[in-house]
């Protein structure tokens, strides 16, 4: 019965492989016309744009601003608006491909670890070297996409700093920090991720992302925290973000576990990490020197802070 049940669940591995592939290649189709009309919409509009500069060179040569240029500048903003709207919308599209494929890609990994099928770009993690890990971590930190809300949108759940809702359930797959005990007994922070949420007992089942192989941790929701899923805009969405003196837990440079930390400074560009001081008492002042963290890997800390 095991075994046959087991066969199955790699048939419909292997099916659902099948699907996300045909699926992904649907979306990139999608998403190269998607770039095109932004393309063709950007090139309409440039004339537009050209009339407006045009239109203020010669206001300037005249030193005036008759009624006739008040409403011809008027006509040609408005048109400007619609256009800038239009590519807007496209682009919006397009960033919803984008988060599709990338939800597929990672339903497609999980399949493909059920089926026993390993790709060279992400190999078994128990044979997997430190320093490909490292470059894993730091590739999804990278990629992780930036929340573009639209004017009066507020920043949802899992962006920045933003907590999950309180019903909210990592899905399989998903990167957490959870707390675990360490060999020595002592429990620390760790970069795990979901293996599978049982509502009935209300907990998780996740795994090492280090130790692949090894021991899997079975933990009430209290020890899990989901990491956030779109970096928040530090120039629109600046609450979004955490912020000076801040206690939190960071994922410590070129290791796989969370530290206690204050923020030394949140990032002033979308593409900024966070400068953390992390706790250390091998310094007089108990704190790291400033170092850099990705919004990825910066979750709120549940502990409260040492006197």
């Amino acid at each position: 019965m095991r075994r046959t049940l087991g066969g199955r669940c790699v048939v419909a591995a292997v099916m659902a492989l099948v699907s996300a592939d045909s699926r992904i290649a649907e979306l990139l189709a999608e998403l190269q016309r998607l770039l095109g009309h932004t393309q063709e919409e950007r090139s309409r509009s440039e004339h537009n744009l050209i009339n407006i500069q045009k239109t203020h060179e010669r206001m300037q040569t005249e030193n005036k601003i008759s009624p006739y240029y008040r409403t011809k500048l008027r006509g040609l903003y408005t048109t400007a608006k619609a256009d800038a709207e239009a590519e807007c919308n496209i682009l919006r599209k397009a960033l919803d491909k984008i988060a599709e494929i990338k939800s597929l890609l990672e339903e497609r990994r999980i399949a493909a670890k059920i089926a026993g099928i390993y790709s060279d770009a992400e190999p078994p993690r128990k044979t997997m070297r430190r320093g490909v890990l490292m470059t894993l971590l730091q590739q999804s930190a990278m990629t992780l996409p930036l929340w573009i809300g639209k004017p009066g949108d507020k920043p949802p759940p899992l962006c920045g700093a933003m907590p999950a809702a309180g019903d909210y359930v990592a899905k399989p797959g998903d990167k957490v920090a959870a707390r675990v005990k360490a060999v020595d007994g002592d429990e620390q922070w760790i970069l795990a991720e979901v293996v599978s949420y049982s509502h009935a007992a209300n907990k998780y089942e996740v795994d090492d992302i280090d130790e692949e192989g090894k021991e899997r941790h079975t933990l009430s929701r209290r020890r899990v925290i989901p990491l956030p899923q779109w970096k928040a805009n530090p120039e629109t969405d600046p609450e979004a973000l955490f912020q000076r003196e801040q206690l939190v837990l960071a994922l410590y440079p070129q290791t796989t576990c969370f530290y206690r930390a204050l923020i030394h400074a949140p990032p002033q560009r979308p593409q900024d990490d966070y400068s953390v001081l992390f706790e250390d008492t091998s310094y007089a002042d108990g704190y790291s020197p400033p170092l850099n963290v990705a919004q990825r890997y910066v979750v709120a800390c549940k502990e409260t802070k040492k006197k």
